[in-house]
């Protein structure tokens, strides 16, 4: 098995913390450990072929917190084109150094899971499921909630003689809240992941049949005479993601719904959710004093003191980068605001 890390992305709705020069798979937000540095952890309990894909601008963070990271095993993005050019680049690679047999499983550098049984037995599942159908497997998680973050996977009929293995019926974007509460009552939808296993003879053949772009660009990374038309070819690709440019153009994809907890900590309330919390409901660090606060999560990283009081349900983060304060009930408006600094930054 070969595992390729996707370590992309700005994590702009967890500004000031996470920045464009830092994002959010550095940041150690659920323990001493990085979000990337866990995810790394887990994918060697299965494999020594771990690969991470991270822009070039952020390399260098990526080897400090991966020292035993083979410097083969990194692939360099010159610039953000999606997840589609990230996944092609990565598939190059390793068509160099691996049995197109062998299967490939794609995984995000910045979700939290804890049960790291449960997640190796899903993937090791998920993987022999794949090379036996010859087809891509994607996993899934059984929702628990109404949950409007996230896309979702309507599962069809068992395709494997009763194993949790379901054909994949369709796709569905972000819900609305009711739209969310049906798809959670009928027990057919499962959430998106993002993470998806098969042979790399399977992606091939899925990439020539169902993407003529994607097929042109793979063929122009693997013929790429040297690193600077690899960069030059790859900079000239449009930017878009796996999902709509060539997953949801597959009609005979296979889910397995995973047997462990999982967490996309993309927003306050989910860091405030994944840390240890007071009595009064707080989760709080650095140089901090409270009082009357309840129910909030309070990040100081300067060595300024900081007080909060009086305050319930809030986000009090104080970073060199900036200080936040918000409701956390409209945390999903920090991304929006935080570009607003970058716009006139810039």
């Amino acid at each position: 098995m070969t595992i390729v890390i996707i370590a992309g992305g700005s994590g702009s709705r967890l500004w000031p913390m996470s920045t464009p020069d830092y994002p959010k798979h550095l940041l150690r937000l659920t323990n001493a450990k990085s979000l990337l540095q866990n995810t790394y952890e887990r994918a060697k309990l299965l494999t020594d072929d771990v690969y991470v894909i991270s822009e070039g601008s952020h390399i260098n963070h990526v080897f400090e917190q991966l020292p035993d990271l083979d410097k083969d095993h990194a692939v360099i993005e010159p610039g953000r084109r999606g997840t589609a050019s990230c996944v092609i680049a990565a598939l190059a690679r390793i068509r160099k150094h691996h049995d197109s047999d062998e299967p490939v499983i794609f995984m995000h550098a910045d979700h939290h899971i804890r049960d790291t049984s449960g997640f190796v037995d899903t993937v090791k599942r998920a993987a022999a499921m794949s090379s036996e159908n010859s087809k891509i497997v994607l996993l899934g998680l059984e929702p628990t909630s109404p949950a409007t973050g996230f896309g979702y996977i309507e599962r069809g009929d068992n395709a494997n003689g009763g194993r949790p293995i379901y054909k994949v019926v369709s796709f569905k974007e972000k819900p609305d809240r009711k739209t969310a509460q049906k798809y959670l009552s009928s027990g057919r939808y499962l959430w998106n992941m993002g993470y998806f296993v098969a042979p790399l003879s399977v992606f091939e053949e899925a990439i020539n049949k169902h993407s003529a772009t994607l097929k042109k660009n793979y063929k122009k990374l693997r013929e790429a005479k040297s690193d600077a038309e690899h960069d030059k070819r790859y900079m000239s690709f449009k930017s878009e993601p796996i999902d709509t440019a060539l997953i949801e153009r597959v009609q005979d994809l296979l889910v397995m719904p995973g047997s462990f907890d999982w967490m996309d900590v993309g927003s306050y309330p989910d860091v405030h959710m994944v840390n240890e919390q007071d009595e009064q409901g707080n989760a709080s660090h650095g140089y901090v004093e409270t009082e009357n606060v309840t129910n909030s999560l309070i990040r100081n990283e300067s060595d300024l003191p900081l007080a909060v009081i009086g305050l319930d349900n809030v986000a009090v983060i104080v970073t060199k980068s900036g200080i936040l304060v918000t409701n956390k009930s409209h945390a999903q408006k920090v991304g929006d605001v935080s570009k607003r600094f970058l716009d006139k930054k810039n």
